[in-house]
């Protein structure tokens, strides 16, 4: 277990009687009175129930890889087979569900032209964090074009989610639902006007394609933590935090590095802060397999807070000759192939190396992040270790061949491109001159793992 201490002069309090903020702030989950919300939006019998099933499905998979899931209830409600005659249609069902949660609901008729107006969901947001809702999407035109949506006040960041399994195309069927971000750069009360299209052109007349939303945004308030390991010296520490809602704070969405958005949880070292608004929490606080995870809970008040965490383990390999250590790991992280302004850079690699107590990390540059990444490359212990942790970049061949056999590490190796070029182009493949080439450098080569799993 994990010793926890609450600096209780700070203003922590362990306690969950109140409701979490989050569970307001993403679309609507909860509505309470004090807001002016729009009247619920009008049901559309006339679409075909099985793409709006999968569709509707692949929603709820979206919310869960961005840590906001739905409510247990309102999961079975979307998923439950259809209903026999006489009982409300599923059609019917699946909107009444998602229809409380949109922020907006959004018209693109016959000759494609977009309108739109407010739906039923609270315009409440978080200070610098961002906060999800849902746009219903009445798709008269059939169109499969992106979904753009631009925010008139720079206070005001918007975007669509479009991470997996969503795309930012629509899906052409007569009801969709796609996923609005948002964020506000102060607490306070902000508006702007939110613009939507599907091409250029595609705006209705009238301004009808905007929409005017005046919002509410609650402060955040710092929470630091002091972590220390078992032998009571400052350390690192994995923490995941959720509210009463199960949903993720700090928001997985357009997290940056250091903190990465494909999972739930971040690293923390002693005097490092989250920022979170009033509400109860659950923190889990980990550090590897040699240690054990505990869960606390916590309430955010108003004011500055300060947890204090004493790590336990329950075993030190370390001891008995045994480092461990992780030999495969992507050195853009899992999501930022394309994006390297996104990251990821080797002090937010080594953050998380110490944050799971791996002695050795061997961060692995391949495929679309080739180009950006190959520059952290030295052939040697990169200068942000601090021993034992240890981070080195080396190669993995995950292209030709070994998409079959399961992707090759290359470890330990003095030069990272093979002969011929330095670019993407020459990254090499899975074949005898690649291991050949390898060999002569004195490297480690071996598979990560089988191209099909174990099973």
């Amino acid at each position: 277990m994990i010793g926890i201490e609450i600096d209780f002069d700070a203003g922590l309090r362990l306690n969950c009687s109140m409701n979490t903020l989050r569970a307001a702030v993403i679309a609507g989950w909860m509505l309470s009175a004090g807001g002016v919300l729009a009247d619920d939006l009008p049901l559309i019998e006339k679409v075909d129930l099985q793409p709006l099933q999968v569709n509707s499905n692949r929603l709820l998979q979206a919310l869960n890889f961005a840590g906001n899931p739905l409510t247990e209830d309102q999961v079975a409600r979307i998923t439950q087979p259809p209903n026999p005659p006489g009982v409300p249609s599923k059609i019917r069902i699946i909107q009444e569900t998602l229809d409380p949660l949109c922020l907006a609901a959004i018209t693109i008729n016959p000759e494609s032209r977009v309108s739109v107006k407010a739906g039923p969901a609270r315009p409440l947001l978080v200070e610098k964090d961002w906060a999800l809702f849902l746009l219903k999407v009445h798709n008269q035109a059939g169109v499969t074009a992106p979904l753009a949506v631009t925010s008139e006040a720079p206070e005001v960041e918007a975007a669509l989610f479009v991470d997996r399994p969503l795309t930012d195309r629509l899906s052409g069927v007569e009801v969709d639902y796609r996923v609005l971000v948002l964020k506000a750069n102060q607490a306070g009360r902000l508006a702007t006007v939110l613009s939507f299209d599907v091409g250029q052109g595609t705006q209705d007349l009238g301004f009808r394609s905007d929409l005017l939303v005046n919002f509410e945004v609650v402060p955040t308030f710092p929470v630091t933590f002091q972590v220390t390991d078992e032998d009571g010296k400052p350390t690192t520490a994995a923490f995941e935090i959720r509210d009463e809602e199960s949903q993720v704070w700090p928001s997985q969405v357009h997290r940056v590095e250091p903190d990465f958005r494909f999972h739930p949880q971040v690293y923390r070292a002693t005097g490092e802060k989250v920022h979170l608004a009033d509400g109860s929490y659950t923190f889990t606080a980990s550090r590897g397999p040699e240690y054990q995870p505990s869960s606390f809970d916590v309430e955010v008040k108003g004011k500055p807070q300060t947890v204090k965490i004493e790590l336990q383990r329950w075993i030190d390999p370390s001891k008995l000759g045994w480092w461990s250590g992780d030999h495969h790991i992507h050195a853009a992280g899992c999501k930022h192939y394309e994006n390297p302004t996104e990251g990821v850079h080797a002090d937010a690699m080594l953050r998380h190396i110490v944050g799971e107590d791996l002695k050795v990390g061997a961060n692995l540059t391949w495929g679309p992040c080739f180009d950006y990444q190959k520059q952290f490359f030295t052939g040697e212990v990169d200068v942000v270790s601090t021993y034992p942790y240890l981070l080195r970049y080396d190669i993995e061949v995950s292209g030709f061949g070994s998409h079959r056999s399961g992707h090759l590490c290359l470890l330990r190796l003095r030069e990272q491109i093979y002969p011929g070029g330095d670019s993407s182009d020459h990254w090499p493949t899975l074949c005898l001159n690649t291991l050949k080439w390898a060999q002569k450098q004195g490297a480690v080569c071996g598979p990560a793992h089988s191209g099909w799993g174990l099973a």
